[in-house]
């Protein structure tokens, strides 16, 4: 293995564990909906919400603690650039508010394509077509994608249907086309991911877009459905898990895998998702995957480490 390829081999990791994660967020997200009643919407603004106070409020924790144990070297920023908010310059602002506005449009365009289509479809199309997007547009930038990389990509869309299944023939073409949109929004947040900014921490940076995107959500989904259910301890214990697992936790490792990792490697190893979600339903729920499924599944595993093979 050269030297050039082992700091891309290093983001790898990182980016598998954020998959798992996010695998877990299907589950997380029904318990919360049947606990609170709550529209998936909802549901979705205070996933991102909470992730992001989460992180926040831990930065804060740290950062103090860090100040107590080094105040002078604190004071006087020796560690270079200062990463929390107060330090930010306007690229460090307009990243943060790129970020909040696309995890904001992307969840908005999932649950719209689930409202008006079906889960199955709208999740193969939005997973499915967020490498081949991120392939597309590191092509147009002069960046072809490596052979195992396009077979990556192609080998994931073909498990992932087969993972699914075949969307039923009244499917809604609109649903479709918000899944493409929620695609092409989370291919969007993958390749600004890739580019990291000076001196922004991707905890922080993470931390206030999605508390940022929450808020806008949140505000969404009031008129329409309302955002206000009864706290009990069951339901804020499953808001608190939905809010750091699959999202503080698994976006922060996915941020920071794609300072190292290549784009299209970071959009292939999202198809852990589906696998994962899969997994547990059949474990948890008594779900069967049959012969189809279970093929479907091998190759998303197939796919995901042909990704990680590529440079």
């Amino acid at each position: 293995m050269s030297l050039s390829s082992r700091p891309a081999v290093a983001g790898v990791p990182l980016l598998v564990v954020a998959g798992l994660l996010w695998g877990t967020g299907g589950l997380l997200g029904a318990l919360l909906a049947a606990a609170t009643g709550l529209s998936p919407l909802a549901v979705a603004g205070y996933r991102i919400l909470v992730g992001g106070l989460l992180l926040v409020g831990g930065l804060l924790v740290a950062g103090g603690v860090r100040a107590v144990c080094r105040p002078y070297r604190t004071a006087h920023h020796r560690d270079g650039p200062r990463a929390s908010p107060g330090g930010w310059g306007r690229a460090a602002w307009m990243r943060v508010a790129a970020v909040g506005g696309l995890v904001a449009g992307f969840q908005a365009a999932f649950f719209s394509a689930v409202a008006t289509t079906s889960v199955g479809l709208a999740t193969l199309v939005t997973i499915g077509a967020a490498p081949v997007i991120v392939l597309l547009v590191e092509r147009l930038r002069g960046r072809p994608a490596t052979r195992s990389a396009t077979a990556a990509a192609l080998l994931g869309a073909l498990g992932l249907a087969l993972l699914i299944g075949v969307p039923a023939a009244g499917s809604s073409a609109t649903g479709a086309a918000f899944a493409l949109l929620a695609a092409a929004g989370f291919a969007a947040l993958t390749l600004l991911g890739a580019r990291p900014v000076d001196a922004l921490d991707p905890a922080w940076a993470t931390g206030v877009a999605f508390t940022g995107g929450g808020v806008v959500l949140l505000a969404v989904a009031a008129p329409l459905g309302g955002v206000t259910f009864v706290a009990t301890p069951w339901a804020l214990g499953v808001l608190a898990a939905f809010g750091m697992l699959p999202t503080a936790l698994a976006y922060l490792l996915y941020f920071r895998g794609l300072t190292v990792a290549p784009a299209a490697v970071g959009a292939v190893v999202a198809l852990l998702e589906p696998l994962t979600g899969a997994v547990l339903a059949a474990a948890l729920l008594g779900e069967r995957l049959g012969p189809v499924g279970i093929a479907g599944a091998v190759l998303l595993g197939v796919a995901v480490a042909l990704a990680g093979r590529s440079r």
